[in-house]
């Protein structure tokens, strides 16, 4: 007989799904969702849609198989090759893929945070940059699970209130919203962009961590409500976060070019007039902390689950992998490539590796050998599959126009 839960115990299980929003609702979006809106006005919020429905659907197969089998999803991809030599490939491969596309992401975050400093100082990014990757090591060195939680609902908490309010206040033209939602297009120069708010919002690494910190908080099939709604609650907020952006810089910035920082403050000025660039600085900063964060959380979880590791933060193994990801991630900044070009670069990367975990993730959770009774229905496999067909003609379409690019400057 299943157990029947309050509203108290649902709104108590928000966590897992609250780290994978704060994950994904960080300075790509923002970034991301305010050059959506003000190049093609409201035509991109199909892809916020399929993005967030998306994320649901294959953050909630990871959260299940985390439950179901109290194992990560880096050992459940393992098990999928029969011999140790294609085990060590395919853990190389799927492994390296991901903590590759950790390492772009918080070569961004980190850039992103320092971009909201500097609005708020007005010190320069090159100086910022290390200080915060330095602050950010710290705190994953002496941190708990539960600060970096609360980190992400309150960033969370912070940007629904901000953007939601504006895009309201905007008064935006709810026709266009509708068409933009219901009716996928992909306007002239727009695929890049369409596969970075794809790529900022279904995140590899959210999957690893999920099925890791689902199995630690629940741990019996009976609990697999609590995590549903932790999910459909968490991501969906998400979700309106990243449309408001869009509709907010649609609305009040459609046809400019952003920049920086202070260009992606105007769509805040209806709400806030001459405090907006001082607020999404503060935004901005607080986000990519955060996400800051979760990215070398994430690469320490594809690793401990690919080598069979303890999943404890306090483990010096998984400290090591932040510690190298962040060095990276600084490394990557101290180039100086502008920093909204490398964040977007960080999104479309992610794009491109999405393909390989949402294929493996699909197949895994479709299995009887692997959950039972627990595995994907019908329904959930067929939109499963069809998630993995987008992701990989979006993921080859950037890695074409990736190359087409690198030809033309040879």
């Amino acid at each position: 007989m299943k157990t029947k839960y309050t509203w108290k115990d649902k709104l108590r299980a928000i966590g897992p799904g609250a780290v994978v929003t704060g994950s994904f609702v960080g300075p790509g979006t923002i970034t991301t969702c305010t050059k959506a809106g003000a190049g093609f006005g409201f035509a991109l919020l199909w892809a916020v849609l399929f993005a967030i429905v998306a994320t649901i659907l294959l953050q909630e197969m990871s959260a299940r198989l985390g439950i179901i089998t109290q194992k990560g999803l880096g050992e459940a991809i393992l098990n999928m090759f029969k011999t140790k030599f294609a085990k060590i490939l395919g853990g190389i491969f799927v492994g390296g893929s991901v903590i590759l596309g950790c390492a772009a992401y918080n070569a961004g975050d980190l850039t992103g945070a320092a971009l909201g400093m500097a609005t708020i100082t007005g010190i320069e990014l090159k100086t910022l940059t290390p200080i915060m990757g330095i602050f950010v090591l710290c705190l994953l060195w002496i941190g708990s699970f539960e600060l970096i939680k609360k980190i992400f609902m309150g960033l969370v908490i912070i940007m629904a209130v901000i953007f939601i309010l504006t895009a309201i206040i905007t008064k935006p033209d709810l026709v266009g919203i509708f068409n933009g939602t219901f009716i996928p297009s992909i306007p002239d120069e727009s695929l890049l962009t369409t596969i970075a708010i794809i790529g900022t919002t279904i995140v590899p690494y959210n999957f690893f961590i999920h099925a890791a910190t689902a199995k630690r908080t629940w741990k019996d099939a009976d609990e697999l409500e609590l995590s549903k709604w932790d999910i459909y609650f968490s991501i969906t907020v998400g979700g309106i976060i990243t449309a408001a952006v869009v509709i907010t810089a649609a609305t009040v910035m459609y046809g400019m070019q952003v920049n920086n920082a202070a260009d992606m403050a105007i769509q805040l000025r209806p709400l806030l007039g001459d405090y907006a660039e001082i607020v999404l600085g503060i935004g901005i900063l607080a986000a990519g902390l955060a996400c800051s964060i979760s990215s070398p959380l994430g690469a320490a979880y594809v690793m401990s689950s690919f080598m069979g590791w303890d999943y404890r933060h306090s483990d010096i193994k998984f400290k090591i992998v932040c510690t190298i990801i962040l060095i990276i991630g600084i490394s990557i900044t101290a180039t100086g490539i502008n920093p909204i070009s490398l964040i977007l670069s960080a999104q479309v990367l992610n794009g491109i590796i999405l393909p390989i975990i949402v294929v493996c993730l699909v197949y895994i959770t479709s299995t009887s050998k692997v959950l039972g009774e627990y595995k994907n229905s019908n329904v959930k496999a067929i939109l499963g599959a069809i998630v993995a067909l987008i992701s990989i003609v979006l993921g080859g379409s950037s890695l074409v126009s990736a190359i087409e690019k690198v030809l033309s400057f040879m």
